[in-house]
């Protein structure tokens, strides 16, 4: 340890730290042994024992049931709505403490930093004093290990704490934004704004000054209604285009009064912009509402009535607690996102995750004005701040449903046409086709079936009866309705009748026995036996879901299909009375209204319109679904019957409609009613590889044809702007490309040897991607120890019980640590320097040969009148392109890309940038250039090497 460290006082209680490497036990008087798994296990049993992160620990040890005094339960009860990275060295420098030396140090730094808590909650500058006492009141009450010791360290206020729902402030009704000016930006008043934000002395860029006037376009007046001025702008890594568009659009806000979305598909983008965009909208302290918003889906915000229930009895043990630091939490949060936001991403994961749900309105719930806390909201103080911000920062699948709804005139009040996103520039573009073809998509489902008989009967016990609490069905949230109003009161009564043939608990079960009960039930049974029968997979071994085409249906399923749509079309038409009768109610006049229907009953009623709303059209997109089994084939849609699956689980069962192009529904909804819209990306178009003699030394042009087509601006006769801006960075000098061809497919165990040399050689730093969980979890399971054992710690979705956005924080702290996993690690990903300079791929990342894949396969060869196979390449390159893009991110980056693939076709390397050197070599090779740091000259051509 350092010579500073003995100064440093410590809690006299034992420490356990449990690492790949060892398990390491701290005495109370300061002392430290190593220890077996067997013994740090029975030493937990005997004694509460200090730790960082149980769940990590207790997966370890291999001992599930561990629990002790955590340190990250302490910290997010001192200093809610505060992040640090959950590792020892997180720990030590959030609290300035020195960092351990090694390993066995680390029991000693948890002491002392339990210490240097309690002692800063004695402090007079604790900023998050306020509420503290009155929660650990509530949490000595329900158990929690810390209260205890805690207690003598919190004093008690001289007068009593407010509870967290009277701390909240208010959000005020505002008069509704004006119409934003028609105005043509002047392009070098936009370079001007970009060198504002890049700041003195920064390096001017003229791709990033061509990108920002090129993305002004999206800001001029439109010519034609249904024709909003669209740029498609492919910008490489290091251009800076979030500045780059962030300059026209901040010039706009200011001098035409308007609102411009900015659309991510990750929520890493969506803190980078946030920091960002600080550099163009400054802190304003005569501005009433921010000019900067962050939108989210609803089941990313805290619901306080939820929590509200949660605090009075609705959770115990362990979700009690996790209920209780949330509330300290919410009194802190900038904006209650309990997803990305500054909820720690690790607090949910140490209690299992259980009762986030619960916390959020993931079911539809909301009741709106209804609701007690309708005032303090925090879903509702975005939903208006973003009205009258000067810049929303949202997700794809959020602008397309905000759009859809305000199109529909289902929306809520005060997102209707008027704030509709009509100035959108769609960051990570070439995610926007995923996010549509989800946003789009219909599924009738086991689980969403039973989700819709929950809503209108409320949970249920074994014996049938509803439990307590607030979610006791449609007819408790509108009982004063039905106490009143006859018609409302016999189409609830209806309702109710109708949604008792829904699938209830155990559907499942009942189902793999043989005994289904009610209608869909019956009907879920036949698409389960109609898909096992027809399966060709073979994946009852690996552990898939299955599926089959909707077509050439017997007859059994076609009368279970009509049976079940004739079961939903009773719960969707009583569901549309009662929506009619409660649009009469509001709409009547207080002078012809009934004497019940006060104020709270009418707020109670206009948000029970939403939900009504949004479960009747559910219905008649599951009536249509089933009307179609049996018909003539549309050629809008595919459909089909799936088994889903999670290793060999059985876990739903499923109808799936998809569009073919899920664009065009895009193009209409949030399009056609735009003025602008910007799409952009690193890889937004495919580089196929064409004769050298048509483009040149490169071999390579971007296909815009097919940009085009996956934009959506084909369906409305919209012929954008293209824009191209390359990269600045030098890769001939930066990376390298090493494809290994002498590691045999399918063998894990030359997988892992892999994986675990090329970590060793690297000395850390490694991002690993794998296609299948199952081949990341047992390379882990491999090399995790041995590697520790070297100093090399290795990390693992999947595997390790911590949420994505909290690993990637661990492993940009620590350019030792190294990163395994899957999709979500492909794409957004943002670690620049030493942490990442080597990118391994375990092999050629092929789309999923689905049923829905084979349909868009073949659309695309009748389209573009190409070979099928180059619409699988077109995948195969974006994902390699989007996993390299992790590995250079500052002109300073310096790294390797390894593909574990002998059969990693040439036509494929159009991916990497031009210039890249590319080598096909066996793995000794491979290692020996790590470990040489070679880089090749440029060259600007591929070598005969290259080609291989």
């Amino acid at each position: 340890m350092a010579d500073v460290m003995p100064e440093i006082p410590s809690l006299r209680l034992p420490a356990l730290h449990a690492s790949h490497s060892g398990c390491w036990l701290a005495a109370p008087d300061g002392s430290t042994r190593g220890l077996s798994r067997g013994e740090a296990i029975m030493a937990s049993a005997e004694t509460p024992l200090l730790m960082l992160n149980a769940p990590l620990v207790a997966s370890r040890l291999g001992y599930p049931e561990l629990s002790g005094l955590d340190l990250l339960e302490l910290f997010a009860f001192i200093h809610p709505a505060r992040f640090m990275v959950p590792t020892p060295k997180g720990l030590a420098h959030a609290l300035n403490l020195p960092e351990p030396d090694g390993e066995a140090d680390v029991p000693l730094l948890l002491s002392r930093a339990a210490a240097a808590l309690f002692a800063h909650c004695e402090a007079d500058d604790w900023a998050e004093r306020e509420g503290a006492w009155s929660v650990l009141q509530s949490l000595a009450r329900h158990g929690w290990p810390w209260a205890g010791l805690l207690a003598p360290h919190v004093k008690r206020p001289e007068k009593a704490e407010r509870w967290v729902f009277a701390k909240l402030p208010e959000w005020e009704e505002r008069a509704p934004r004006p119409q934003p000016a028609q105005m043509v930006l002047d392009p070098d008043a936009v370079a001007d704004r970009l060198e504002e934000l890049t700041g003195e002395g920064a390096e001017r860029r003229e791709g990033q000054r061509d990108y920002a006037r090129a993305a002004a376009h999206v800001f001029g007046p439109r010519r034609e209604r249904g024709q909003p001025n669209m740029l498609l702008a492919e910008a490489g890594t290091g251009v800076g285009k979030t500045l780059g568009y962030l300059a026209p659009a901040s010039l706009w806000s200011q001098q035409a009064g308007g609102t411009v979305w900015v659309s991510t598909f990750t929520k890493a983008l969506q803190r980078q912009l946030r920091r960002e965009s600080r550099r163009a909208w400054h802190e304003d302290p005569t501005r009433e509402t921010p000019a900067v918003v962050v939108r989210k889906g609803r089941d990313n915000y805290l619901c306080l009535l939820n929590l509200e229930d949660a605090l009075q009895g609705g959770f115990s043990g362990r979700p009690a607690v996790f209920a209780q630091l949330v509330a300290r939490w919410a009194a802190f949060s900038e904006d209650g996102d309990m997803v990305g936001g500054d909820l720690p991403g690790w607090l949910p994961t140490l209690f299992r995750r259980r009762g986030l749900a619960a916390l959020t309105d993931r079911r539809g719930e909301c009741v709106y004005a209804g609701c007690p806390h309708f005032r303090k909201c925090f879903i509702e103080r975005a939903a208006r701040h973003s009205a009258h911000a000067d810049l929303v920062i949202a997700n794809h699948a959020l602008v397309m449903v905000h759009a859809a709804r305000a199109q529909s005139g289902n929306g809520h009040r005060e997102e209707g046409a008027a704030t509709r996103p009509a100035r959108i520039v769609f960051d990570e573009g070439h995610h926007l086709f995923d996010a549509a073809d989800s946003t789009f998509a219909a599924q009738l489902s086991g689980s969403e079936a039973i989700e819709m008989r929950r809503w209108v009967l409320g949970p249920e016990t074994g014996s049938g009866k509803a439990k307590s609490g607030r979610r006791r069905g449609l007819s408790a949230r509108l009982a004063d309705v039905a106490s009143y109003d006859e018609a409302a009161s016999k189409a609830i009564a209806d309702a109710r009748d109708a949604a008792a043939l829904l699938p209830a608990d155990g559907w499942l079960g009942r189902i793999n026995e043989g005994q289904p009960l009610g209608p869909l039930e019956d009907l879920l049974a036949h698409v389960r036996r109609v898909t096992h029968s027809r399966d060709e997979s073979a994946s009852n071994e690996a552990g898939y879901g299955i599926e089959t085409e909707a077509v050439e249906l017997d007859g059994p399923f076609l009368e279970a299909a009509a049976t079940g749509r004739d079961a939903l079309a009773r719960l969707r038409q009583p569901l549309m009375r009662l929506g009619a009768r409660l649009d009469a109610l509001i709409a009547s006049d207080k002078e012809d209204a009934p004497d019940w229907l006060d104020g709270q009953t009418r707020q109670r009623i206009e948000g029970a319109r939403h939900a009504l709303s949004w479960r009747t059209d559910t219905l008649t997109g599951w009536e249509a679904l089933l009307a179609r089994m049996g018909g003539p084939a549309d050629p809008d849609f595919v459909d089909w019957l799936a088994v889903e699956r999670a290793e060999a689980r059985e876990f739903d069962i499923a109808i799936h409609r998809r569009w073919l192009d899920p664009m065009k529904p895009f193009a209409v909804t949030v399009l056609e009613p735009a003025h602008g819209v910007m799409q952009t990306s690193a890889t937004l178009c495919d580089r196929s590889p064409v004769p050298k003699d048509a483009i040149g030394d490169e071999g390579r042009e971007p296909d815009w044809a097919r940009a085009v087509a996956r934009s959506g601006a084909g369906h409305l006769d919209l012929h954008p702007k293209l824009a191209e801006a390359a990269s600045p960075f030098d890769y001939a000098a930066q990376a390298e490309v090493l494809i290994v061809t002498d590691i045999p497919r399918g063998n894990i165990g030359a997988l892992a040897a892999a994986y675990g040399r090329l970590i060793e050689q690297s000395g850390g730093g490694v991002l690993g991607l794998f296609t299948a969980i199952r081949r990341l979890r047992a390379v882990h399971a491999r090399i995790a120890d041995r590697l520790a054992r070297g100093g090399l710690p290795l990390y693992a979705q999947h595997v390790d019980p911590i949420d994505t956005g909290t690993l990637v924080d661990i492993f940009r702290d620590d350019p030792r640590a190294s990163l395994l996993g899957t999709d979500a690690l492909r794409d957004g990903v943002d670690v620049p320097g030493e942490s990442l300079r080597l990118v391994v791929m375990e092999q050629v990342p092929w789309p999923k040969p689905s049923i829905l894949h084979r349909a868009r396969r073949a659309a695309h060869a009748a389209q573009f009148e190409a070979p099928r196979q180059q619409f699988d390449d077109a995948i195969v390159r974006a994902r390699l392109a989007q996993a390299f893009g992790r590995l250079i991110r500052s002109r300073g980056d310096r790294g390797h890309f390894v593909v574990l693939s002998a059969a990693f076709p040439s036509r494929l390397l159009s991916a990497f940038p031009a210039g890249t050197p590319i080598h096909r070599l066996t793995l000794d090779e491979a290692l020996q250039r790590l470990g040489s740091r070679v880089f090749c000259e440029s060259t600007g051509q591929n070598t005969e090497e290259q080609k291989g």
